[in-house]
């Protein structure tokens, strides 16, 4: 039988400039880098021990707090401006690095960095849907506030996973200060926990927003569901992708941006888009 295939014209793959990756890992002590798009330094200090808790000693966290921007994203246009931030905030430490989490619930600029740079990147949102969705049939989110109910909803269905989405659960007023919100909050988050399993039967709860961040096994035992701290889920699916790409070199993608010069970027950006080379 002739193989039309095998004297058709061989299919040419997209040539690209190299980019650099720090490909680390063999074995060793990874790097995850714990980026917080948000300003506030108390969030990232908290974040970053969560993460350190989580992963012991087989990772080293490397938290970074924007520098510029809000002091806590809140919606989607504030999350589209973080998004830009964000890459940068990449760009700057993907060379040292094995692997990016994104350490706020919108996961600001997700997908496009995942276009753009040759590494794992997570987002702590996305991240906690999956392990939801491994964890039991259906979940829920409890927040802090109402404000969130639109844009947390949205990234929940970008998962494709809406079908076993019970939805988010919020207090009535968005509080006053988040500093203090698990504590002023706390037996709120429990009731709203227990009502999205009871009432709505959710198998699993997540805790969205990072300044919900560690309160999961503080009150996993008062919950008749499995909770889930987006953080600790976020830091393990990093570790578990540099693991499972720890073997491959720098990809030759065919569906990666064409590479790009541009105006007036942070220098490392400005390289990243142009895939490695000269900045202009």
């Amino acid at each position: 039988m002739r193989n039309d295939f095998a004297h058709s014209t061989p299919f040419r793959k997209r040539q690209m400039p190299h980019q650099p990756r720090a490909v680390r890992y063999r074995g060793h002590r990874m790097r995850i880098l714990l980026l917080n798009p948000n300003t506030t330094q108390a969030m990232t200090d908290n974040m970053a021990a969560i993460a350190r808790a989580t992963v012991g000693d087989l990772a080293e966290i490397i938290p970074v707090t924007a520098t510029r921007g809000f002091p806590y994203i809140a919606s989607r246009a504030e999350a589209q401006i973080a998004g830009g931030i964000v890459l940068e905030m990449i760009a700057e430490h993907a060379s040292t690095v094995d692997a990016v989490v994104i350490a706020a619930f919108g996961d600001p600029s997700l997908k496009g960095a995942r276009d753009l740079f040759d590494l794992p990147i997570v987002g702590m949102a996305e991240a906690a849907v999956m392990t939801a969705a491994l964890l039991g049939e259906s979940f829920a989110v409890v927040t802090f506030s109402p404000l969130m109910t639109r844009w947390y909803d949205e990234c929940v269905q970008a998962t494709g996973l809406g079908n076993r989405f019970k939805g988010v659960l919020t207090p009535d007023i968005t509080p006053a200060r988040l500093t203090d919100v698990q504590t002023d909050l706390g037996a709120d988050i429990i009731t709203m926990a227990t009502t999205a399993a009871t009432r709505h039967h959710a198998d699993v709860i997540i805790l969205g927003g990072a300044p919900l961040a560690g309160l999961a096994p503080k009150i996993a035992s008062q919950v008749p569901a499995i909770v889930i701290d987006p953080i600790a889920a976020a830091v393990l699916q990093a570790m578990t992708l540099v693991r499972m790409t720890a073997h491959a070199a720098t990809p030759l993608r065919v569906n990666k941006p064409a590479a790009k010069t541009s105006i007036g970027l942070a220098a490392p950006l400005a390289m990243a888009i142009h895939h490695g080379g000269a900045a202009s």
